[in-house]
This record gives C-alpha cells, structure tokens and sequence, in this order.
C-alpha cells in the first residue's frame, strides 16, 4: 500500500512504495520498461531458460559426460605407438619435446626415458579403430563412437585442468557447463532436477570440490544437484522424522506466501530463485526415490552394466542410473571417476580403473542405442589432460608411471549429432604433440553447445560490466566430427 505525505502545496503526494512504482514513475515511464526487460530476462532463466528460442536446429537433446578425473593415458589406451616400444627406455629427443614445460614431479629428472605401453592394441570393427586390450568392451562398440586424439589443454595440474574442462577457466568461480545449459535451455522436467551430478563412492585421489558444479555469477538455482548413494540420494530432502508430506505442504505455501509479500516490495531474484527451489525440492521427494529404485530393471540391463550396477554409488550403477535420469528428461548428467593420476604403478592401477568403468561405459552406449535415446543424447568419455610418452622417476621393468601431459590426450564421444566409426586428429608417432586437428578445450565445449543448438559467443551473461560465456572469447566448432 502507498504511503501518502502533504506537500508544500497541501496537495497529497503518492510516495512509491517499491523500486518498479519509483522506476514507473520516473524519466516518464523509461526506467519501468527498462526494469520490465530486465525482469522478464530473469522470469525466463528461472522458468525455462534464458533463450528464447534455439540458435539453430539441434542435434542433441541432453549430455551424459563420464568423466575420468586425474588424466587417463592415451598411450595405454586409446592412442597406438608402437615406435615407443621400439625405443623402449630411450631419451625422449629434444626435437620431440621442443623445450616444452614439465611439471615439477618429472622437470628435475635428469632422464627422460620412453616407455612403450605394456598392454596390446588391436584395430576393431568396420572403422578399424585402434584401442588396448584394456578396453575390451569400449572396443566392440568403436562403430558408434567418435575418438578425438588430438585434444589439448594449458593446464598441467589437476585444479585447473579439471576446472577448465568443466567451466570453460581455470580460475575458480565461473559458471559449469551444466549450470550453463539449464540458464539457457531450462529444465525438461519440472519434477527433477535440470543438472545432476554423481561421484563414484570410495575413490581417492585428486579431490572434487562443488564449484566443479556449481553456478559461479549465474543464480544459484543453476548449480548441479548431487546424487549420493544410499537411501537419501539428496542431502536434507526428505521430511524430518514425525513430518508428515501434508504437514510439509502446508509449510511450503505458508513460505510462499511469505516470499510472495517480499517479492510485492522488490523484485528479487533471489528471492524468486528461492522460491523455486523450495518447491522443486518438494516435487522431488515422489520424483527421485521413482528414478533411483532399480526394482524394474531387468536382469539382462545388470549383466550388461555389470556385477556392480547393483551396488549404488559405483561407477557402473550410475550410469545406469544416468540412462534412467535421460530418460526422465534431465538435460546435464555429469559422472565423476577419480583414481587416473598414475605416477607410478600404472600397470596395475589403470587395469584396476579400466575394470571398474570399461564394461559399464559400453554399456551406456548399447543401452541407449537400443532404447533410441542415443540419437539425441551426446555421451562424452575423458579426462583433464593425458600423460607422457616417458617414464616419471627410474624406469624399473614394469614398475613405471607417467607424469601429466597437456599437450595431447584423448575423448571419446558418441551420439547426439556426432559422427559415429571415426577418429579424428592425430599426433605424432612419440604420442608427445599433436600433428593434425587439434582441438582445444574452447573448441570442445563450443560443438557441445553447437550441437545442443546454441551458438556458443551467443550464450552469455553479464557480470563485472562485461559479457561472460562458456568459452570465454574463444572457440571454434569441430566441424569435422558433426554427423
């Protein structure tokens, strides 16, 4: 209600009670239509997204990203170099590393020794794919995935390099990819969440933190929402012991009610956000025990995954829970695997790595190919960056590791508009640099996005008096790879 105040002319003066009537009144209307764009902006990033309308036809619906956290060694499974093994334990020559940087676990060594990988490789299917006999399973399916060998990053550690790939810097504190993508395109289910997140349970090494999925300057209602395993897969979603679902509705809409009354005195968006996320996180107490109980799986869809599909919080049960959650029409799945940072015993802990997540991985891909959903689902396989062709400490028979690599590393991605049988880029025959198309991080996450219908420089949000975006002011889309 407006307050009223006498004037100097003992005439009633109607004093604005909120920014919008003060804006309305002022500057003859212009700054109400100017509050009125800007509220309508924000209207639609938190109903829908942000975009009006996509920027070109998509190819892909929703994103499953497996990622392989602590940096997977091509060498050893996706990228044959079979000269390495012929000069086993020789000096990496100068003109192969070409005075590039070393981390400071391998820069003080004074050798460099090659090392061939230990493990077999072998061409497979009607694209003659090379992949290691540590991917029995990814290799029967090497017809429905593109394996880009050419992707390179500047990060040489774990923080920014796994920081970069999932938010497009590696300085803390922007936007992820996923919360990108629910600020532009929204959710597809009003019941779950729009972006989901899954941490394989017991793993060690480099440690996750939450800004890896998190919403940085955009509202907070975009950040990921982590899935746990055990019987509450959200943190504090489920009602106090002696509150009963009635009870609880009741306490929501008498909140609303509250926000409501605040939002009549300043537009908040905040508030508006809060407001949102207190009722997505009450139709999500019916909508996620739906989707995380397997009772109606078949047993074939477990033997397909494998024995630990049954075991929540492996690797293995989330995808398959991923599977269920595209399903349901979650547009951003994202699965973290920690335990690829091999400095030393390698041979063992990356077949111990490639037991746990080759079977299921495949798995996802038959999976959603026989359902249909491969079509328009992009699934993206990889790590922050690749290791060396050389030998971190004293080459000791197969007791050897390999430091981090930035130069060169390999993905794997399939569906979802990709081109399915082939291999892109190439690096040299030391597996040290890349020789033929190569493709940046920027570049990376600019198809993504092309291929989700979003032209990457248009998707933006201002922030600290400049326009922000995904690949900051780079990238280029690979076009070589779109089906």
């Amino acid at each position: 209600m407006r307050k009223l105040r006498q004037s100097t002319a003992n005439c009633v003066e109607t004093i604005p009670s909120s920014r919008r009537e003060m804006l309305t009144q002022t500057g003859m209307g212009l700054g109400g239509i100017a509050l009125a764009q800007m509220m309508q902006q924000e209207a639609a990033a938190s109903s829908g997204g942000i975009l009006s309308a996509l920027h070109h036809a998509p190819k892909a619906k929703r994103v499953i990203y497996l990622f392989q956290s602590g940096g997977p060694s091509q060498i050893d499974l996706m990228d044959h170099k079979p000269v390495l093994n012929r000069e086993h334990g020789k000096e990496l020559p100068d003109e192969v590393r070409q005075g590039q940087r070393l981390t400071s676990m391998s820069g003080n060594q004074s050798s460099l020794p090659l090392v061939g990988s230990p493990f077999k490789f072998a061409q497979h299917g009607e694209s003659g794919t090379w992949m290691s006999d540590l991917l029995p399973h990814t290799s029967k399916i090497v017809d429905d995935i593109c394996v880009v060998r050419s992707m390179y990053t500047e990060a040489i550690n774990h923080g920014p390099g796994v920081t970069f790939l999932q938010t497009g810097s590696q300085f803390p504190g922007r936007p992820s990819m996923g919360a990108w993508l629910d600020y532009g395109l929204g959710s597809a289910n009003d019941n779950l969440p729009s972006f989901v997140v899954m941490v394989t349970k017991n793993k060690g090494g480099q440690p996750l933190v939450s800004r890896l999925w998190g919403s940085g300057f955009l509202p907070s209602k975009h950040q990921g929402v982590r899935f746990r395993s055990g019987k509450d897969p959200v943190l504090y979603l489920s009602n106090p012991d002696g509150i009963e679902a009635d009870s609880r509705r009741m306490a929501m809409d008498a909140l609303s009610q509250l926000h409501q009354l605040k939002l009549d005195q300043s537009s908040d968006m905040h508030v508006e956000n809060r407001i949102s996320q207190y009722e997505l996180a009450f139709r999500m107490q019916s909508s996620i025990p739906e989707a995380t109980n397997f009772a109606d799986e078949p047993e074939s869809v477990f033997q397909e995954y494998g024995p630990d599909s049954k075991n929540p919080g492996t690797f293995a049960a989330n995808c398959l829970l991923a599977r269920r959650l595209a399903e349901r029409g979650v547009r951003f799945i994202q699965l973290y695997h920690q335990g690829w940072d091999q400095h030393g015993g390698l041979v063992g802990g990356i077949k111990k790595q490639c037991k746990e997540t080759d079977q299921a991985s495949a798995a996802l891909i038959s999976d959603l190919k026989r359902s249909g959903l491969l079509e328009d689902t992009l699934v993206i396989w990889g790590g922050e960056f690749g290791r060396t062709n050389y030998c971190q400490g004293k080459l000791d028979g197969d007791k050897f590791g390999r430091d981090h690599h930035p130069r060169c590393f390999s993905v794997w991605m399939a569906g979802g508009g990709v081109k399915p049988g082939v291999v892109h880029g190439e690096t040299g025959p030391y597996g040290y640099n890349i020789v033929d198309k190569p493709v940046h991080v920027h570049d990376f996450h600019a198809t993504i996005l092309h291929l989700l219908g979003i032209d990457h420089e248009r998707l933006t949000r201002k922030y600290q008096g400049r326009q922000f975006r995904l690949t900051d002011v780079h990238g280029h889309v690979v076009n070589d790879i779109l089906a």
